[in-house]
């Protein structure tokens, strides 16, 4: 049987920089970054003193007050950006294809501002002070279930928990849906609302995240002198649909997703495999996957966490992959202007990527001044490049040994 072609039709997002795609994307070209100190925990009580958070976010514009109360944040991102989603791809989710609209958003920890305020109160009050929406509000697949439930999406609905691979794996596995026929649309990406006390302090101690304190400097993505990454917290999703349905409905084609490799390290807990023999499995995956020639991709959105062993190894990677070719297309991190959003990175990632299709811009690394002999490629410094792209990669690796690699091509019929 022949597999479907899948098209991206609606974009959604809820950013450091920026609650909706147009004011994301507009700051992302500019190069404008979204990291500030941290105010959502005391910054005193840590080393690290940055995060990129939501800011001026009201939930209120996209649900009632009732609801919103039984939603964690990173729930109450997912919903937004499904419903600004949808409204992009005119996608009216009728009786007649309810059951043809799944939903796959994944997120790497779920709920974490919603399990520190209950067990604050367990450990105070007692179980009875506990709030009955307490698990369904922290659970991860709770952000999937609460999107199906607000636009009465009644097909496949799924949570992917893969770290920071898990709004990529979300999407890539979505789109496998829609080919084997089980959908016909999809709303996938991920979402994450990382940035409180146990979370800052977890990552503080193993000494992932940058300890300067200069949030114009602090994410510096294949800089010689990173130090670790910043947190964000956020959404990004896409709705995907058969080729055959977009055109009938005459929807807005961003892109073509075309690719999806998914491997696994073997490796270790939290460090990547020696020279990104992982990732580059993933993506010569997505690659052949795809059927194309790695000579035709112009562009990689890279994980490009701003820590000191992904970058190298992504590097190797790349080069592994590509050859040659490696020096001849873009690779930038626009987590140097995001922030590290975790399970949610594929996800907003996987938006940046088609938006550069769609507007012809490679976004840029911001931050970056020190070449690192070991990350040699062009990085796209500071400045974003107007440039025709028609394929673009997009990596997400998260601990765990989750590697993914996503594929879109520009459209042509």
């Amino acid at each position: 049987m022949e597999e479907r072609r899948v098209v991206v039709t609606g974009l959604g997002a809820v950013t450091p920089v920026g609650n909706d795609v147009g004011t994301m994307w507009d700051n992302i070209v500019a190069g404008k970054s979204g990291i500030d100190i941290v105010t959502k925990v005391n910054k005193d009580d840590f080393p690290a003193k940055v995060a990129g958070e939501i800011k001026d976010f009201d939930v209120l514009q996209y649900v009632d007050k009732k609801d919103a109360k039984k939603m964690d944040p990173f729930t109450q991102y997912a919903v937004a950006s499904a419903k600004m989603a949808v409204a992009d791809a005119g996608l009216e989710i009728t009786e007649e294809i309810a059951d043809r609209v799944g939903v796959w958003i994944g997120s790497g920890i779920g709920g974490m501002q919603t399990y520190e305020e209950q067990h604050n109160k367990f450990l105070q009050k007692g179980y009875r002070r506990v709030s009955p929406f307490f698990v369904p509000m922290m659970i991860p697949d709770m952000a999937a279930g609460q999107v199906s439930i607000q636009l009465g999406a009644k097909g496949i609905n799924a949570c992917s928990t893969t770290a920071c691979a898990s709004g990529a794996n979300s999407i890539g596995d979505a789109y496998r849906a829609i080919q084997r026929g089980d959908v016909d649309y999809m709303i996938a990406g991920g979402t994450e609302s990382p940035i409180t006390n146990m979370s800052f302090a977890g990552f503080s101690s193993m000494k992932a995240l940058s300890f300067n304190e200069d949030p114009k400097t602090a994410s510096r993505p294949f800089d010689k002198n990173r130090d670790g990454f910043v947190m964000g917290e956020g959404c990004g999703l896409l709705i995907l649909e058969t080729l055959e349905s977009a055109q009938k409905r005459n929807a807005h084609i961003y892109a073509e997703i075309v690719g999806y490799g998914s491997t696994g390290d073997a490796y270790h807990i939290t460090a990547p495999a020696e020279n990104g023999e992982g990732a580059a499995r993933a993506m010569k995956q997505a690659l052949e996957n795809a059927k194309v020639d790695p000579s035709e991709v112009d562009y990689i959105n890279a994980h490009g966490t701003s820590t000191d062993l992904n970058d190298k190894y992504e590097t190797q990677a790349i080069k592994d992959v590509f050859g040659d070719h490696a020096y001849k297309l873009a690779v930038s991190s626009t987590k140097s202007m995001t922030g590290h959003l975790l399970g949610a990175c594929g996800g907003i990632e996987s938006v940046i990527s088609v938006k550069a299709i769609d507007d012809a811009v490679i976004p840029p690394t911001i931050n970056y001044e020190t070449p690192d002999p070991l990350c040699d490629l062009d990085y796209v410094p500071n400045e974003a490049r107007k440039k025709e792209v028609k394929v673009v990669m997009s990596n997400s690796l998260g601990f765990g040994g989750h590697n993914v690699a996503l594929l879109f091509k520009k459209f042509e019929a």
